[in-house]
């Protein structure tokens, strides 16, 4: 279980970056970044490529099916949270919990009502 997640991650942000360049690389109606790369970029994607869309589809499911793991997975560890362990492993305060505040000095003045 402590592999599969960071596997995911990786699996997942790999999806990520792929989807976007092929997104990027489709031509739509007004043309793309594949048209950008010339007349390669045509000779690879074609005018109606059946083939980056499919691609683009396989690697969406790969991409939400990671992010849906994901969330399982990490939800099934536990709910507690780094501010929370924080809290709780935070050393106690100089003196011990039970330390009261500093009294005031014994010759210092009354305070005063300077209105």
């Amino acid at each position: 279980m402590s592999l599969l997640i960071p596997l995911l991650y990786i699996i997942f942000v790999l999806a990520a970056i792929v989807l976007i360049v092929v997104v990027l690389l489709q031509e739509g109606q007004g043309g793309g970044f594949g048209q950008a790369l010339g007349e390669h970029g045509q000779q690879t994607f074609g005018v109606g490529a059946k083939g980056i869309n499919q691609f683009t589809g396989y690697t969406a499911v790969v991409f939400l099916f990671c992010a849906l793991m994901l969330h399982i997975l990490n939800r099934q560890q536990g709910s507690s949270s780094l501010i929370d362990e924080t809290i709780i492993d935070a050393p106690a305060a100089p003196g011990g919990a039970g330390a009261a505040a500093p009294a005031a000095p014994a010759n210092s003045p009354a305070p005063t009502d300077n209105r």
